[in-house]
């Protein structure tokens, strides 16, 4: 592995892209340690502080990870998110096998909490309401992929089984609906781009100049009444949202008037 000196592209981002081919070939797995600084600094043939910059970008972008005393790891393969929280409800409202197998969702904490601004203007109320919240870690291959919470009104809850601390086998929509007695009759998603808390960057092992990726669900009655305000917080570089949709053909054109013909 060598550098150009005489390119127009800075050596520690030529050593970033030597590095993520190794790891597209699969030369380094996920979990995997690479070489030390010092090693891959001899390796290349630059400082030390060249190959620390690679290593830094790296982890911005999500491919390696590192861990205080025991060094740099390559993180697990990227996540892809098809159709964004369709996928919760399903084509049968259960559970997708396939995703159930790569991904475990982990129950953290069920309590009151004052609703943060976002959560307060979907349900529309005043800020720092107490609402109940339900937050949860998913993770893949040991690694936390999301940091997620859904909030319900206190009054609906209150006194049913979405107060306790327990998961249901089988998605919360499921569990909500029969003991509040509303159907899920449609929903909007709103995804923006920001920078992590400190606490979502500790969780999801990132950097905190990392962007990630957020999104708002909000779930309705069919009366367009909010029943569940769901957040999802996920590292950026190692996310892609997929949508898959039909395009709808082109309406015919209309028939010409008749009477403009005989004019």
């Amino acid at each position: 592995m060598t550098i150009n000196p005489g390119a127009a592209e800075f050596p520690h981002r030529q050593i970033a892209s030597q590095l993520k081919e190794r790891i597209r070939r699969g030369d380094w797995q996920p979990g995997e340690r690479l070489p030390s600084i010092p090693a891959m600094a001899e390796m290349f043939g630059v400082a030390k502080q060249t190959v620390q910059r690679t290593v830094d970008q790296l982890r911005v972008e999500g491919i390696l990870i590192t861990k205080p005393g025991s060094g740099t790891y390559v993180r697990g393969t990227r996540r892809r998110l098809n159709r964004l929280s369709r996928g919760r409800y399903g084509a049968h409202r259960g559970y997708h096998a396939d995703l159930a197998a790569r991904y475990r969702q982990q129950l953290v904490s069920v309590r009151r909490e004052a609703a943060p601004p976002e959560v307060a203007d979907a349900f529309g109320v005043r800020d720092g309401t107490e609402m109940l919240v339900r937050r949860h870690i998913v993770r893949a291959d040991d690694a936390a992929v999301e940091v997620g919470a859904s909030w319900f009104r206190v009054t609906d809850v209150s006194g049913t089984s979405l107060e306790r601390a327990e998961a249901f086998g089988r998605p919360l929509y499921q569990e909500a609906e029969e003991v509040l007695g509303k159907r899920y009759a449609s929903a909007t998603d709103t995804i923006s781009a920001r920078q992590p808390s400190r606490e979502e960057a500790e969780i999801l092992q990132i950097r905190p100049d990392t962007p990630v990726l957020h999104l708002l669900h909000v779930a309705f009655d069919e009366t367009r009444k909010p029943i569940e305000v769901a957040q999802a917080t996920w590292p950026g570089p190692m996310t892609t949202l997929t949508e898959e949709y039909k395009i709808p053909a082109p309406a015919p054109a209309p028939d010409p008037d008749p009477g403009l013909a005989l004019a």
